[in-house]
């Protein structure tokens, strides 16, 4: 199907991005606290840390209040344009799924999020972020 291509392609770059999210959320954690043990100063940097958890807090808003993500459904809906099947799920529902065929109910993954939340929430305790670069 020749009109398929940008709808792939636009589908393909969404699933990009959103891994890239993902990893952020992810592996910002663990930075976080390695670099808290190296003295890495680029890990309290406040705009980092204030993007780490304003994108967890999506994440975790998202989960209570049952909304899928919004980059899942536009990979979908341009999924369904370009004639290829669109996820049942979630995001990561589905990844997990086709990496370890591992199936839970929403509350598990709503659970998981919030748990990771609160685990980003006390980094700003125990490391803490420095202040922004304000000019006075």
């Amino acid at each position: 199907m020749e009109d398929s291509f940008p709808y792939q392609a636009l589908a393909d770059t969404i699933l990009v991005i959103h891994t890239g999210f993902v990893l952020f959320v992810i592996l910002a954690l663990p930075f976080i606290y390695i670099g808290a043990i190296k003295n890495w100063h680029w890990i309290r940097n406040f705009w980092f840390r204030l993007a780490h958890l304003i994108a967890i807090g999506v994440v975790v808003a998202q989960a209570w209040i049952g909304l899928m993500c919004p980059l899942t459904s536009i990979e979908s809906q341009l999924r369904l344009r370009s004639g290829q099947e669109a996820y049942n799920g979630s995001f990561i529902q589905y990844w997990l799924h086709k990496l370890i065929y591992y199936d839970a109910p929403l509350w598990v993954f709503s659970t998981i999020y919030t748990l990771f939340g609160l685990a980003v929430l006390l980094s700003w305790l125990l490391v803490p972020p420095e202040p922004g670069n304000r000019k006075q």
